[in-house]
């Protein structure tokens, strides 16, 4: 065997020097990234403990009137309100942040509501059922979807999207009803189809081939919903909605924002969920199809319980995006800080409340210090879901490497 000389010591310096500088240089930057978040939360906390403190030219904070309905002058209960800027001769500002905390929950409840069943359901379809010549090309495609900016989706939501909505408002419930339901019988047709007619449509391409039977869906849609509009809402489903529900519809409402937001945060979720789900052992997936599972069964009795801390990761780490969430919100939501449980009426973030309030503020005023307040909120939310999705994320790469050792 031919001995391989070893480089000069000079060139070996170089490179134990070169490879020494390296490893401080990135050292120092996860340092530097650490050291950047632990700065921020303490900025906002230093800015926000004065905020308790009494003082005789500011109204007085506390925790109940931050979080309790309080009695105003013009409301015969006390109530919730967040109106920090009064017109002279208004009253008094009113600082409760219950309506923008709500609105923040509910914008990200409707964006996972939205989004969690079709990103997991993609997910499960491109790691065990699509063919990998479409995987190939429809993964990095929907992945890609990830870097759209949120203010293009905002804009596009509030612009296109809720007028569409508004003036076609029966075919958007018509729609909501036909297109899983045209799923659903798609799929029991296929299953009963025999193995010939089954072989030009392979359940590995059915995400192309289910494409125009969308369109089929759509089209019928858009056929019922004014036959059904005549039929069970008098010919006008937002005065029925008024009258016999007392829903009044605002033209960007909450609906808009899970619509826009579920859009934005489906890739993520798609991507960390579907890589879950595909790194599980492929020796798991065989054996119980070996054992007579199906690969439904091995779906739902193998892979989901192997994959489930991963896919529990993606759909919190999805959370934290929405809400964290502000240029959607801010162009789709209305912005009014309504606390009420119907999807058809605004809402307003307190992302969206920081964008748009923050630069009108007094530094070191009442009404800033509750924005950093509102920060301050986010700020810890966020950095405790990223951290929990991230620790069960490791936890799962630790078992799939024991499930790899054992087989």
């Amino acid at each position: 065997m031919q001995h391989t000389p070893s480089p000069p010591p000079v060139r070996r310096h170089f490179r134990q020097t070169r490879d020494r500088l390296a490893t401080a240089l990135i050292t120092a930057g996860g340092i530097g990234v650490i050291a950047a978040v632990m700065a921020i939360g303490v900025f906002l906390a230093v800015e926000v403990v004065p905020l308790f403190w009494s003082s005789s030219d500011a109204p007085r904070i506390n925790l109940e009137t931050l979080w309790l309905p309080q009695a105003y002058e013009g409301h015969e209960v006390p109530v919730h309100r967040w109106q920090p800027a009064m017109p002279e001769g208004g009253g008094e500002p009113r600082f409760g942040m219950l309506p923008l905390v709500w609105g923040t929950l509910e914008a990200a409840i409707w964006a996972l509501v939205i989004a969690v069943p079709l990103a997991l359901g993609a997910a499960a379809h491109s790691a065990l059922f699509m063919s990998r010549r479409l995987r190939a090309r429809l993964k990095p495609t929907l992945e890609l979807m990830e870097a759209m900016p949120g203010v293009v989706i905002g804009f596009v939501a509030g612009l296109v999207l809720a007028p569409w909505l508004d003036d076609h408002l029966a075919l958007g419930l018509t729609l909501l009803v036909m297109l899983p339901s045209g799923l659903l019988l798609a799929g029991g047709l296929w299953a009963r189809l025999g193995a010939r007619w089954r072989r030009p449509l392979p359940m590995g391409w059915a995400a192309l081939w289910l494409l125009p039977w969308l369109l089929v869906c759509w089209f019928l849609s858009s056929w019922l919903s004014p036959v059904l509009e005549a039929w069970w809402f008098g010919g006008d489903l937002r005065a029925w909605l008024e009258v016999s529900l007392g829903l009044d519809y605002a033209n960007r409402n909450a609906i808009i924002v899970g619509m826009a937001m579920g859009f934005a945060v489906m890739p993520s979720i798609y991507a960390l969920a579907e890589d879950a789900l595909s790194g599980v052992p492929k020796s798991l997936v065989e054996g119980a199809e070996a054992l007579g599972a199906t690969r439904w069964q091995s779906l739902w009795k193998v892979v989901l319980p192997a994959a489930g801390p991963g896919v529990l990761s993606a759909v919190m780490i999805g959370a934290g995006r929405a809400v964290g969430e502000t240029m959607i919100v801010l162009m789709a939501s209305g912005n009014t800080a309504l606390m009420t449980a119907s999807p058809l009426d605004g809402l307003r973030s307190m992302a969206a409340s920081i964008a748009i309030e923050l630069p009108e503020a007094v530094p070191g005023g009442t009404h800033y210090r509750l924005l950093l307040l509102a920060a301050l909120l986010l700020f810890v939310f966020t950095f405790c879901v990223n951290t929990l999705a991230e620790v069960v994320r490791s936890r799962l790469r630790r078992r799939y490497r024991r499930m790899e050792g054992l087989g």
